[in-house]
């Protein structure tokens, strides 16, 4: 039996493009709705419409018109000036809702966002689960084992990131010899790794030497239907210019975009990737 046609709201980011060929392998009908200035222009070959974040009645539109019966949020999107969107009708009149919502923290903002769909009748769906299997498995990924003082980092590093979850903060934190480099907030996982690549190196591991672990953890008070904590080869090629050691998430709460391609990075620059159960 085909599952419902999906109604993708893509964010930036390599996510939704793997949510969209997941659709396409499974033979899944998929209409995309591009969010203007973030849906990666790989995107646009796909069926579906250029939208704007505020034109939520339009976005509605638009899925009712092409028949989707469920919808997924996938992508990164960068918190916008309120005061500068350009809602249409129905994004008006949901806007007062929704600020107060992101006055509350991001969490709280897609759980209003996310009650919008359901209230219209849509099914959300999280990426996790249409990608199936590409989420993180127990134990070591590739061939790298950490030791257990590279473990020790990595646990530090997800009891961080929890801990900032629980205050809305982010989802990531680095930690090298006990010590803890980073946290997470708004500027993602990239920009994170970049700020530890500057640090000196006296803090942080180096090509010749790694230590540290990057560990991803979803935030306590999130909905894991969207948000969900993501990596990616390039996740790995940046840990390892930030000399760490390992990358690590919790069993099933890690997404992989292209597991093959993680396994091959990590593999090659000697970094362990681990899932704690």
């Amino acid at each position: 039996m085909t599952a419902p046609k999906l109604g993708l709201i893509a964010g930036g980011g390599d996510l939704p493009l793997a949510v969209a060929a997941r659709c396409e392998a499974e033979g899944r009908p998929l209409f995309v709705i591009r969010l203007a200035g973030f849906a990666d222009p790989a995107l646009a070959t796909r069926d579906g419409v250029d939208m704007g974040m505020a034109q939520i009645g339009g976005i509605l539109s638009a899925m009712k018109k092409a028949g989707c019966e469920a919808v997924c949020l996938a992508g990164t999107v960068s918190r916008p000036d309120f005061k500068s969107l350009k809602p249409d009708f129905k994004g008006a009149t949901l806007l007062p809702g929704i600020v107060k919502a992101a006055q509350q923290g991001d969490d709280a903002l897609l759980r209003k966002i996310l009650s919008v769909f359901e209230g219209e009748g849509y099914a959300v769906e999280g990426a996790d689960d249409i990608l199936g299997d590409e989420t993180l498995p127990a134990g070591a990924l590739g061939r790298v084992m950490p030791d257990a003082a590279q473990l020790a980092d990595l646990r530090k590093a997800l009891h961080v990131a929890e801990k900032s979850g629980e205050l809305d903060v982010g989802q990531g934190a680095v930690v090298c010899d006990g010590l803890v480099l980073a946290v997470e907030a708004q500027e993602g996982t990239d920009a994170m790794l970049t700020r530890v690549a500057g640090l000196p190196a006296d803090l942080r591991g180096s090509p010749g030497a790694l230590k540290g672990a990057l560990g991803k953890a979803p935030k306590p008070i999130q909905d894991l239907r969207v948000d969900m904590p993501v990596i990616g080869a390039r996740t790995i090629e940046m840990a390892a210019a930030a000399g760490l050691a390992g990358v690590g998430g919790k069993v099933g709460r890690l997404i992989l975009i292209d597991r093959r391609a993680i396994v091959e990075a990590a593999d090659r620059l000697g970094l362990y990737v681990w899932g704690e159960g």
